[in-house]
């Protein structure tokens, strides 16, 4: 079995084997439901489902301020494999080998784009598909992250809407009388998707459902205990800073969840923990915003790892990012 691990501007792969990739985007804007009239809605054209063997064939942007259209970039895009672009893609979309032939290609297309995005948060229909592609091209590319926030629609509607058969962007657009149907085209379903939101974002405010968007205080911490995770011998990393470790988390991370951070401590050879005790070298500090126990911007497992350090214990309080780092450094030259 041969094991790889890439590192490339955010993207973390752990390939175990030809058929299986575990990929993590360490540094991914977070999916919020949030009010705003500015915004940028994108939607993507791609050849297939992977964002590590497919490829992107259209891009939409539409800028929003205030609500109102304010601009827009479009785009082809030439994919590497042209013949990727197979007949259910062109019946469905109505793209053709020819209207790609001569479009520019992802190099070219990807830096105008996120030029065109800047900060804004993104509005899209099933939006982390689409972030994902961008996220990776990006990576591929060698270009800045892309960290932007995004606003799924489609989660959205979910909780708007539980009792909607299904919340497909076509069913959206007909239950909200949007249009009849959806084009397949990034251009189209990027104008519907700002529509189905721009309807949603009147109907909260007009039926006082803004709490129907809040954050669910579950976090996942305490449905994730450290027996539950085993690591993959495969993996380990002798040199690793985390290697004989062992690890904690408080708060909820921002660029992964914590089922994730704690597979990849156990991974490379570090031991998990649920609680911090005297044998706790690591305390990884996520955001505390969100819990309501929080007193004087210190969790109970923070308060007790420092009275351990006071007390001469071999324990680090280390922020998230340095977390990433050490991960990053112990995958460096595999």
């Amino acid at each position: 079995m041969e094991t790889k691990i890439f590192i490339n501007n955010g993207v973390v792969r752990i390939a175990v084997d030809s058929g299986k990739t575990k990929t993590i985007r360490t540094d991914r804007g977070k999916s919020v439901l949030v009010l705003s009239d500015d915004y940028t809605s994108m939607d993507l054209e791609t050849t297939g489902f992977s964002p590590e063997y497919c490829e992107i064939i259209e891009v939409a942007c539409i800028r929003y301020r205030g609500g109102v259209e304010a601009d827009s970039f479009s785009s082809l895009v030439r994919p590497r494999n042209l013949e990727s672009v197979d007949d259910y893609l062109t019946t469905l979309t109505g793209i053709t080998h020819a209207m790609l032939e001569n479009a520019p290609t992802i190099e070219t297309v990807l830096p105008q784009m996120l030029s065109f995005i800047g900060n804004d948060t993104i509005v899209g229909h099933n939006a982390s598909f689409d972030i994902n592609f961008v996220y990776d091209n990006a990576a591929r590319l060698g270009l800045s992250a892309f960290s932007n926030d995004f606003i799924d629609t489609m989660r959205m509607a979910r909780r708007l809407f539980p009792d909607f058969a299904n919340h497909t962007l076509q069913t959206l657009v007909k239950e909200f009388k949007i249009a009849e149907k959806t084009a397949h085209r990034s251009e189209s379903d990027a104008r519907q998707a700002a529509q189905c939101y721009q309807y949603m974002v009147k109907y909260v405010k007009e039926n006082g459902l803004a709490d129907k968007l809040a954050p669910i205080h579950s976090h996942g911490w305490n449905t994730v205990k450290a027996a539950d995770i085993v690591g993959n011998p495969d993996l380990v990393r002798e040199d690793s800073p985390l290697y004989g470790k062992t690890v904690i988390f408080t708060g909820t991370l921002e660029k992964m969840t914590r089922k994730e951070a704690m597979q990849i401590v156990a991974d490379l050879g570090g031991i998990n923990g649920d609680s911090v005790t005297k044998k706790t070298n690591f305390l990884v500090l996520g955001n505390n915003d969100m819990c309501k126990s929080i007193k004087g911007g210190k969790s109970n497992k923070q308060k007790t790892a420092e009275k351990y350090i006071l007390a001469g214990n071999d324990l680090s309080i280390i922020s998230e990012n340095v977390f990433y780092d050490m991960i990053s450094d112990s995958f460096d030259n595999m």
